[in-house]
């Protein structure tokens, strides 16, 4: 039986959330009583997978330290070390052990997703990649003008919201995919996703109606914190 495998990326600087990401690194950034990562591993752990590689690269050795071998969660963990900024799939590369399907995620998401059923509908349709989706409402910052050929005003909206189909940062992935990600170059999910289309190859996307942020983005962030206590049992059973 092949093993139930996910890859983690854990090598971002968190950027956007200084000046908290100066001290720790993102993935470490609590949620309640618990790093971000560590609620990761909990649900992973929950749904049967077994093995996890963490994609490691800033502040890598404080990550390494904090987690271990994952023995005190009772799941296998191992790290690949980047020696510099590859993006979100070109460290997929130096991984040369992965198994046919994997799943691999971003390490600061907070979401309700089953991540086995997610794996399990990705092998089963036999898909070369699989993308969980979310409906994200947009607001403009600015009132929108609507302009006529002769530069007339002919409509306006003040604020207006755009809905769109986003990323989650969690994805199903097989071996096939792999192959497409060139050695040791900076190479990201959209670079992945165009070289599949124009090859024929067709990834799916899964969508999702349950809960997710990114606590990348502060709003988001403040948002998680304000409610993880009360919506605890929904992430951690």
């Amino acid at each position: 039986m092949q093993e139930k495998r996910a890859v983690i990326l854990a090598g971002g600087k968190g950027t956007r959330l200084k000046p908290y990401t100066v001290v720790l690194p993102k993935p470490l950034m609590p949620i309640g009583e618990y790093p971000i990562l560590e609620v990761i591993i909990r649900q992973l752990k929950q749904h049967g997978f077994t093995h996890i590689t963490m994609a490691v690269n800033h502040q890598a050795e404080i990550i390494k330290a904090f987690f271990g071998d994952g023995s005190k969660w009772g799941i296998k963990i191992d790290y690949s070390l980047e020696e510099k900024a590859l993006s979100t799939m070109a460290p997929l590369k130096l991984i040369k052990n992965l198994p046919d399907n994997f799943l691999v995620m971003n390490g600061d998401i907070l979401t309700d997703l089953d991540y086995g059923k997610f794996y399990e509908n990705h092998v089963n349709n036999k898909n070369i990649f699989t993308i969980s989706s979310y409906q994200r409402e947009v607001r403009s910052e600015f009132g929108v003008l609507e302009v006529d050929e002769w530069n007339t005003l002919s409509g306006f909206k003040e604020k207006p919201v755009s809905v769109y189909d986003v990323s989650m940062g969690i994805y199903m992935v097989s071996k096939e995919a792999v192959d497409y990600i060139p050695e040791d170059t900076f190479y990201g999910f959209d670079h992945l996703m165009l070289d599949l289309m124009k090859n024929k190859e067709e990834p799916k996307v899964e969508k999702f109606n349950g809960y997710w942020l990114d606590i990348g983005r502060p709003d988001d962030y403040a948002q998680a914190i304000e409610e993880f206590d009360s919506m605890k049992e929904k992430f951690i059973k």
